[in-house]
C-alpha cells in the first residue's frame, strides 16, 4: 500500500505514571498497510482501540520491561484470550530478553503457567535485531538505560522514524538515527545527582542527539513532571536547529 504514508500517533507519553489527560508511553506506528503498536504504558491500549483492534494488529515492540512501558500488555493479554477479540495466531511480540517470563510472572496465579505465547509470539531483541513487518523494516539497538533496554528504527517507502525509548545518550542511538527524517526522544528532565549513573535524556540531550545524528525533525516525549512540554521543547531547541514539537497525546506525526 504505497499509498499509506509512514506515521505514528502518540497514544500516550507520560511518565512515570499516566496524566489525567496523557497515558504512559505508546505509539501506534503505520505504514504500507502495517501496523505496529511500539511501547504498551499504562492507558495506552484504551487509546489504541480508537484507531483499531488487538486482532488488527502486526506486532508489538516493547524498548524495555520498566511498566509505564509494559503495563497494558498484561491487560492485553486477556483482551486477546478471553474477551471479544478473535486471534487466527498470536501477537508478534519483539521485546528484550525475558519479556515472556516477566509477564508469565504477572499472569500466572496457580501452578499452571499462564499461557502468554497464545496471545503473544515473543521473540526477544538483541543489538542490531531487525525484521520485517510488512511494508516496514524495525531495526532495533542496545541502548543505556542500566537494564536492557532498545532504541527502534523503522523505515518505509524512503521514510525513517527513530524512538530512543528510554537511555542517556549514547553512540548506538545517534548511530541509530543518523539522517532520520524523525527522531522521537525522550526527554525526561534533570541531571541525575553526582555520582549517579545517566539513565535518560534531558532535554538539551535530545537537542544534542537530533544535531549529531543529522535528524530533520525531533519530537521530545516522557517528558518529566519537573518541566511542562512547552519547557521541554524550549530547551531542546536550543541545541537543535530543526523543527522541534512535542508528543501531545492524540497527535498523529507524519514522518517525512
Amino acid at each position: 500500500m504505497t499509498g499509506d504514508p509512514l506515521r505514528f500517533t502518540v497514544l500516550g507519553s507520560a511518565t512515570p505514571y499516566p496524566a489525567v489527560d496523557n497515558a504512559c508511553s505508546g505509539y501506534l506506528v503505520r505504514g504500507g498497510g502495517a501496523r505496529v503498536w511500539v511501547d504498551a504504558g499504562t492507558g495506552t491500549l484504551a487509546r489504541l482501540q480508537r484507531h483499531l483492534r488487538l486482532d488488527e494488529l502486526d506486532a508489538i515492540w516493547i524498548s524495555h520491561l520498566h511498566a509505564d512501558h509494559t503495563a497494558d500488555l498484561l491487560t492485553a493479554y486477556y483482551g486477546a484470550l478471553y474477551a471479544d477479540v478473535r486471534l487466527t495466531a498470536p501477537i508478534p511480540l519483539y521485546g528484550p530478553p525475558g519479556t515472556a517470563d516477566r509477564l508469565a510472572h504477572f499472569l500466572t496465579h496457580t501452578d499452571t503457567r499462564s499461557p502468554v505465547e497464545s496471545a503473544f509470539a515473543v521473540e526477544e531483541l538483541r543489538d542490531g535485531h531487525r525484521v520485517r513487518v510488512g511494508a516496514l523494516t524495525l531495526t532495533s539497538r542496545a541502548v543505556a538505560h542500566g537494564i536492557p533496554a532498545f532504541a527502534l528504527r523503522v523505515e518505509a517507502v524512503g521514510r525513517s522514524l527513530v524512538y530512543s525509548g528510554d537511555t542517556a545518550p549514547c553512540p548506538a542511538l545517534t548511530g541509530l538515527a543518523a539522517g532520520c527524517d524523525v527522531l522521537l526522544c525522550e526527554a525526561d528532565g534533570p541531571e541525575p545527582p553526582a555520582g549517579t549513573e545517566k539513565v535518560h535524556h534531558t532535554p538539551e540531550d535530545a537537542g544534542d542527539t537530533a544535531a549529531a545524528a543529522g535528524a530533520r525533525r525531533l519530537v521530545v516525549t516522557h517528558v518529566g513532571r519537573s518541566l511542562t512540554p512547552r519547557q521541554a521543547v524550549e530547551r531542546a531547541a536550543t541545541r537543535f536547529g530543526g523543527p522541534v514539537a512535542h508528543a501531545d497525546p492524540g497527535v498523529t506525526f507524519p514522518v517525512g
